[in-house]
């Protein structure tokens, strides 16, 4: 099912993960459509290098030979040289720098929409299992982390290798022995590397999960639900003491990783000036010695300068490498999501479908012990720690709600063994206590969810057969809970049919009995609704939701008709559009009114998640069973 993937299969191989040639690989793939530029650099690379040799070499002339000759010809002649040098190499850092955002960008563009595609794609369960803000930390953090190792680490490391390569080429050929010396050093810089190098990985990951439960907890709280239930409750100081606690975590991770971040630089620092002080007292000795002259130890002492910076870049390139595989394990974790409601690659398209929908033998269970991000083991860490908190958060109201009669509903198996037919136009009406899975069965129809046996059809086709595209064309679904965007109402609307026009756009409101609230808003259609359409009452934003279903003119309509908590009038005028909506398409109705269940061609009574009656509310009633006394209790109540 749900959340392993390859990530969580690297668990028993060690505590860390191994930097395979496939990881690379992979991550060199991201690189691959920005070749050209890439060529474009490493050449740039290849000429600032040339030109960054030159310099020493125009010093050792100036010092051993124009000077001493007095030659002001030659000294010209090499002043200009030193002028233009820092003028094309810095016209070329530019050009250079330019490049590397386009191919930086176009990295973070891709690993997003890769990303973002992937949870496009992800069940029900796994947004039910997952936090928003974590998702929005591997969306920004994470894919900015995983995009520095392919435009600055690799880029730097290859300018590097080039520069360190022809800058011990040139002092070679001045001086070998000093040259071996110098790299005497190197040893030293790789020990303490080393040594540095996973701990900075370490408080990367670190830093990255706090920074994540810290987005988790701000996406809760400052959205328009999570706003008025702190104020509501009286909370605003909790809410407060609760971020500042992982706001500190990220503080005190910050701080630490700046502290060993510069620690490292300072050690490598005093290394390399160790090395330096070391070859020029040994130079120097040649110099009195008469061994070499005095403008080559000069030109000698720039080019260790550039050969110990080079070779502290790489030095270092391991760390920022590291660094980056800990984002590329987080984004790589979601790419690698295997989907639990897949589209098969030959997947049918349903095209004028006749709107028979069958049930056979179908059981489902929700799975509580897999789902998304729920469970991640970062290594490094001694613990598996949580990447979010919601696994054990979640709850599922067809299992945890109790029925109005006090019988409980909680249960292992959401629904088992359900079997019900519905021709083209008929109209079903789902009954039953809260938590029975009415709701969960309804999701089974546009796959929010897959069953763990038996199959769905539609004209005899298994769901499961069909392309996810055409499945969704086909089912029109209001759900209780209306979601709107934070936009306008004709954005909202034309979601059901991007090319809708105005015109379709009033009809379909008029058939929703919210055409004249619209027409009476000061803009109109193009009124905001506000987050999650907070800025109208519940009738409003149920009746905008039904209009967008009508606009959408699906075969197949899946109503949850909750009107308990509306006023007379909004229910009346839902109650109307409603059947305007159901004529002539095959609709199941989780139903709340006896209006509409008198008027259902079929009831099915779910209890338990299974149907233990079904019929007409005439034989129904005659049963004297379950849904005799919910009939008696909750349905004829609410038509007094």
């Amino acid at each position: 099912m749900m959340g392993r993937g390859w990530f969580n299969t690297i668990h028993s191989t060690g505590e860390r993960p191994k930097v395979t040639r496939a990881l690379i690989k992979r991550i060199l793939d991201y690189a691959k459509p920005y070749r050209p530029q890439l060529i474009v650099m490493l050449i740039l690379i290849l000429i600032s290098t040339g030109l960054g040799l030159v310099t020493p070499l125009i010093l050792r002339d100036l010092i051993d030979r124009t000077l001493p000759t007095k030659d002001l010809k030659r000294l010209l002649l090499l002043t200009i040289s030193l002028i233009l040098i820092p003028v094309l190499t810095g016209g070329l850092s530019v050009f250079q720098r330019r490049l590397n955002a386009n191919i930086g960008e176009g990295v973070i563009y891709d690993l997003r929409v890769a990303l973002f595609s992937r949870l496009q794609r992800m069940s029900l369960n796994f947004f039910k299992h997952t936090k928003v803000g974590e998702l929005m930390s591997r969306l920004n953090n994470d894919v900015v982390g995983a995009q520095t190792a392919i435009s600055s680490t690799i880029t730097t490391t290859i300018t590097n290798v080039i520069r360190a390569a022809a800058i011990l080429v040139v002092m070679f050929s001045m001086e070998w022995r000093l040259t071996l010396a110098s790299i005497l050093i190197l040893p030293l810089l790789i020990l303490v590397t080393k040594r540095l190098a996973n701990q900075l990985r370490d408080i990367a990951r670190e830093a990255m999960e706090h920074n994540a439960r810290m987005n988790a907890m701000m996406n809760e709280t400052l959205n328009i639900g999570g706003a008025i239930l702190v104020k509501l409750f009286g909370r605003t100081q909790v809410e407060v003491d609760r971020f500042e606690q992982r706001a500190a975590k990220v503080r005190d991770i910050g701080i630490r990783r700046a502290v060993v971040s510069v620690s490292f630089f300072v050690i490598l620092g005093l290394v390399g000036a160790l090395g330096t002080a070391f070859i020029y007292g040994l130079g120097g000795y040649l110099v009195i010695k008469d061994a070499f002259t005095i403008g080559t130890i000069v030109a000698f002492g720039t080019y260790l300068t550039s050969l110990y910076s080079s070779l502290e870049g790489l030095a270092n390139a391991p760390v920022e490498f590291a660094t980056s595989m800990v984002s590329f394990e987080r984004v790589f974790e979601v790419i690698d999501l295997p989907q639990d409601v897949p589209e098969k690659i030959d997947a049918l398209e349903l095209k004028d479908s006749r709107g028979k929908l069958s049930f056979e033998h179908v059981s489902f269970k929700y799975d509580d012990e897999e789902g998304g991000l729920s469970e991640v083991r970062r290594f490094g860490r001694m613990d598996s720690v949580r990447a979010t908190l919601s696994s054990h958060e979640t709850e599922k109201p067809e299992i945890e709600e109790l029925p109005a009669d006090g019988a409980s509903q909680a249960r292992s198996v959401a629904l088992e063994d359900i079997t019900f037919q519905v021709n083209p136009g008929e109209l079903i009406a789902l009954v039953g206590p809260s938590g029975a899975g009415k709701t969960t069965l309804t999701y089974l129809i546009p796959r929010l969810y897959d069953p763990d046996s038996g199959r769905v059809t539609i004209d005899g086709i298994d769901i499961r057969e069909l392309t996810l595209e055409s499945l969704s064309n086909q089912i029109g679904m209001v759900t209780q809970e209306t979601y709107l965007f934070h936009d306008t109402i004709r954005t909202n609307l034309s979601y059901a049919r991007l090319d809708a026009s105005q015109e379709e756009l009033e009809q379909a409101a008029k058939a929703a009995n919210i055409h004249h609230f619209i027409s009476g808003l000061p803009n109109g259609y193009d009124t905001i609704v506000g987050e999650r359409g907070y800025r109208l009452s519940g009738g409003e934003k149920q009746r905008i939701a039904l209009a967008r279903v009508i606009l959408k003119d699906p075969r197949i309509l899946v109503l949850d008709e909750a009107t308990s908590h509306l006023d007379s009038e909004s229910e009346a005028l839902i109650q109307d559009a409603l059947k305007k909506v159901m004529a002539g398409r095959t609709s199941i109705v989780i139903a709340h009114r006896l209006s509409t269940i008198l008027a259902a061609d079929q009831i099915l009574v779910i209890d338990r998640g299974r149907i233990i009656e079904s019929g007409t509310h005439a034989e129904l009633i005659a049963k004297e069973g379950l849904y005799a006394n919910l009939y008696h209790t909750q349905f004829s109540q609410s038509e007094k």
